[in-house]
C-alpha cells in the first residue's frame, strides 16, 4: 500500500535528548532487569553493527543505483542499518518512483512530501530550507548544495537516517520505525523489506542491544565502587524515561545517575546542571566507566550549561535515559553523537573523596 493511501498522523517534534525538558511528541507519519549469566555462551560483545552487510540480489534489482548508494552512505554515516533506510524508502514511495501526489512536488492528503515522505512541519517548516537554518526539524543537506530540500533524495534520506537514529536505531530499530509512522503493521512491513534487501536476510543490531553484554562491563569496572554504580545503572535498562524521575520505575537522564551513585553510598547533585560543574573535567579519550558525558541538547542549554548526560560504561558506550519517545533506558554509543560538551569524573570531587574515606573508615 503506497504512502498516499494510508492514514497518517502528524508528529509534533520535540527537542530530543534534553533531560530537563520533557519531550512531548505527537505521532508522526513516515518519516530490565540486569541479567545474571548462569551458563551458556556470551554474545560477541565487541562486534560492531553489520551496517556494511552486502545487499541481496533483490536489493540490487529493485533499488535504483543512486538510491542504494545514498542508503548505504547515510546509513553508515549516521549509524543506522542501511537496509532499514531502504525499507522505509521502498514502503513510502518505491524509492521515489511513485507518481502519487507529494513525491516530487506539493504534498499528499496528509501533508507528506518527498521520497521519504516527511511532514513539512517535521522537516522544518518549509519544503526547501537554507542551511544553516533557524528551523527545527530533520531538514538536512545531503548533497552539500547549501539547501535542505525535502524532494532531494540525498537530503531526504539523510534526514530519515537522523530521525531513525534519534528515535532508537540501530539498537531499538522497531521503536524508531514506529515513531516514523505510528503503526505496528508499518513496522512489520519495513522490517520484512529490510530483511529481503540484506544478503544474509537479517536486520543486524549492535552488541549493546544484548543485555548479556552488560555483565562483562561490571566485571571490568576499575573499582568495586564503580562496579556498584554500573550495576545499578544497568539494572534500570528497559525502564522508561520520565522527566524528574529518580526511580524505581522510571528515570530522567540525571536521575538515573544520581540514584546509581546513591546506590554506592555516594551523594552527587541531582540535576544535569548541577552534575556538570561537580565532577573533575576529563579529556576526551581518557574517560572510564563511571564518568559522565554531557551534551548540548537544545534550547536552554549550551557549552557551559549542558542539558543531557549519560554515564560511561566502557570507552565509547554509555547508559542513558534520553527522552520520552527515544526508547527505554539502554546502552548506546556516544562518540558518534553530536553536541558533546565534555566529560567529568564525579569520583574525583573532594566531597565524594571524603565520602569514600568515611565509608572505608566505617
Amino acid at each position: 500500500m503506497r504512502a498516499g493511501r494510508r492514514t497518517r498522523i502528524p508528529l509534533v517534534l520535540g527537542v530530543a535528548g534534553v533531560c530537563l525538558l520533557t519531550l512531548i511528541m505527537a505521532p508522526m507519519m513516515m518519516v530490565s532487569t540486569f541479567p545474571s549469566i548462569v551458563g551458556g555462551e556470551l554474545p560477541d560483545c565487541e562486534a560492531a553493527v553489520k551496517n556494511v552487510s552486502a545487499e541481496s540480489k533483490t536489493a540490487t534489482a529493485d533499488i535504483p543505483p543512486d538510491y542504494l548508494k545514498l542508503y548505504r552512505k547515510y546509513g553508515k554515516q549516521v549509524g543506522v542499518q542501511w537496509n532499514v533506510l531502504a525499507g522505509v524508502g521502498k514502503r513510502e514511495t518505491d524509492h521515489g518512483r511513485s507518481t502519487l501526489p507529494g513525491v516530487r512536488s506539493g504534498t499528499n492528503y496528509a501533508g507528506a512530501a518527498g521520497p521519504m515522505q516527511f511532514l513539512i512541519g517535521t522537516w522544518g517548516g518549509k519544503a526547501k530550507i537554507k542551511i544553516p537554518s533557524k528551523f527545527n526539524g530533520y531538514a538536512s543537506d545531503g548533497d552539500g548544495d547549501g539547501w535542505a530540500d525535502v524532494y532531494n533524495p540525498a537530503d531526504a534520506i539523510l534526514g530519515a537516517a537522523k530521525m531513525l537514529k534519534r528515535n532508537g536505531a540501530p539498537e531499538d530499530v522497531r521503536r524508531s520505525l514506529f515513531v516514523y509512522n505510528r503503526a505496528w503493521w508499518y513496522v512489520d512491513q519495513v522490517m520484512e523489506i529490510a530483511r529481503k534487501y540484506a544478503e544474509d536476510g537479517a536486520v543486524a543490531v549492535p552488541p549493546q542491544a544484548e543485555p548479556a553484554c552488560d555483565e562483562p562491563l561490571v566485571q571490568a569496572a576499575p573499582s568495586g565502587t564503580v562496579a556498584q554504580i554500573l550495576q545499578y545503572a544497568l539494572a534500570q535498562r528497559g525502564k522508561p524515561y520520565v522527566w524528574g524521575g529518580t526511580g524505581p520505575d522510571a528515570f530522567d537522564c540525571s536521575g538515573i545517575i544520581y540514584m546509581a551513585y546513591r546506590s554506592a553510598g555516594l551523594t552527587i547533585p541531582r540535576t544535569t546542571f548541577g552534575q556538570w560543574p561537580f565532577g573533575v573535567r576529563i579529556d576526551a579519550g581518557d574517560e572510564q566507566p563511571g564518568d559522565l558525558v554531557f551534551f548540548n541538547a537544545g534550547p536552554g542549554t549550551s557549552a557551559d550549561n549542558p542539558g543531557h548526560v549519560g554515564m560511561v560504561v566502557s570507552p565509547g558506550k554509555m547508559v542513558e535515559a534520553r527522552c520520552t519517545l527515544c526508547g527505554p533506558i539502554k546502552v548506546t554509543t556516544y562518540r558518534d553523537r553530536t553536541g558533546i560538551v565534555g566529560y567529568t569524573r564525579p569520583l574525583q570531587n573532594p566531597q565524594v573523596l571524603e565520602q569514600l574515606r568515611l565509608k572505608e573508615q566505617g
